[in-house]
């Protein structure tokens, strides 16, 4: 039997929920990602001398942190409907914290792995903030506030790279990982003493530790729509990742015998993150006044006709300003898409529905580069950005076939 939903009462601390949030998220994406730019040094470090083997333990040791982290996210999701989405950011920043250091006193690749993987067992923060945020803020400023966050995290993941350029040549490597660490345990204070979490808002009072309940799937109203919602994120981090292995050649490509590559791919990549960062907390406020499926398809539909338009760009300055026009695209998709699931669902299944959602975007971020590197190497360049393309027109199409009824965000409702 599906639970009817009590009038909803605004948490009285939700902003300054959300500012923790946003701080938490934005200090550990960019502790996370600080290693980027460095990581096939410090597996080379390990004793890895072959250039081939380099490339190939550097890819393991960045994707098992995904891997572990699409497992668990809706293990982590279910326990936050149960005991709390605090408790999980608490045990989130404090293990990120502790694995991040040890990683700086690895002695061996296959060390490095195995911590890159419990990173990914015991982290997910940023995904846990916006399972909180979600939950704890007034449905009809749900959209904006995931947004804001959206800006944070997106923020962290451009800073974390251009500081990892600088950090290990200042510092050294190992050194940096304990920085990283000692920044993530910031974030763990901030959130144990700062974050103030309604348990009446986030566990439902018929969900205690001893009493059975059904799956979370069984207190979905409208699964079409939330299947929908979730493969519609999927594709979404699928042609956004597809287009990463390709960027840097195609940037090359357009160069025209400049030398400044590794700079200009930089830019390029970096005019998409802006963009991002600009739009998000517009579009989600757009999208708490007007409904969040239309949002979802012209943002998917514009991001599809831009990226079209790159496979035809004639200079490097056309392809980043179109890479400018659709982070402003993309910008709202990710906080609609959250707000939506978190109209449709049930309070007390929303924390493990949102987790398959961010395991449908860890799938999206394993499976697009890959994909998209095999198009490139067989069909050419303007392949990705086409067939990409045509990923995004697919989820715009799902996503309106299987639309809310209601007209504005804030007017929809849960499962009656």
């Amino acid at each position: 039997m599906i639970e009817r939903e009590q009038p909803e009462e605004a948490n009285p601390a939700w902003r300054r929920n959300l500012f923790v949030c946003f701080a938490g998220s934005f200090t550990t994406i960019v502790s996370m990602t600080l290693l980027l730019p460095y990581l096939p040094l410090y597996v080379r470090e390990l004793g890895v001398t072959n250039a081939a083997a380099v490339v190939q333990w550097s890819g393991i040791a960045y994707g098992a942190t995904f891997f572990t982290a699409a497992l668990t996210a809706p293990l982590w999701g279910a326990l936050g409907d149960r005991y709390g989405r605090k408790s999980m950011l608490i045990r989130a920043s404090l293990g990120m914290a502790v694995a991040m250091s040890l990683i700086g006193l690895a002695q061996n690749v296959w060390q490095l792995v195995g911590l890159r993987l419990l990173t990914g067992l015991l982290g997910g923060y940023s995904s846990g903030s916006i399972v909180l945020v979600a939950a704890q803020t007034p449905k009809a400023r749900a959209a904006w506030a995931l947004g804001v966050l959206s800006a944070g995290i997106m923020a962290g993941s451009v800073v974390g790279p251009l500081l990892g350029g600088v950090a290990p040549e200042l510092i050294g490597i190992r050194p940096t990982f304990l920085v990283a660490g000692a920044i993530i345990f910031c974030a763990f204070l901030a959130t144990a003493f700062l974050l103030k979490e309604d348990r009446r808002r986030t566990v439902s009072p018929s969900l205690t530790a001893t009493e059975p309940r059904a799956s979370a799937w069984s207190n979905v109203g409208h699964k079409g729509r939330v299947a929908a919602l979730l493969l519609t994120a999927m594709l979404l981090m699928f042609a956004t990742m597809s287009i990463e292995p390709i960027i840097t050649v195609y940037v090359s490509a357009l160069a025209h015998g400049s030398t400044a590559i590794a700079s200009t791919a930089g830019v390029v990549m970096a005019a998409g993150a802006l963009g991002t960062i600009l739009s998000a907390p517009r579009l989600g406020k757009l999208a708490d006044r007007i409904g969040h499926a239309p949002v979802i398809c012209v943002c998917l539909l514009a991001s599809a006709v831009l990226l079209a338009l790159q496979a035809t760009a004639v200079n490097n300055l056309e392809l980043g300003i179109l890479r400018f026009l659709m982070g402003l695209c993309l910008g709202g998709l990710l906080p609609a898409i959250t707000a939506s699931i978190r109209h449709t669902v049930a309070r007390a299944s929303v924390g493990q529905i949102l987790g398959y959602s961010i395991s449908a975007q860890y799938v999206g971020q394993v499976a697009g580069p890959a994909v998209g590197g095999f198009i490139g190497g067989h069909l050419g360049m303007p392949a990705v950005f086409l067939c990409t393309s045509s990923v995004l027109v697919i989820g715009a199409l799902l996503t309106w076939r299987t639309r809310e009824p209601a007209t504005a965000g804030a007017a929809a409702t849960l499962n009656p």
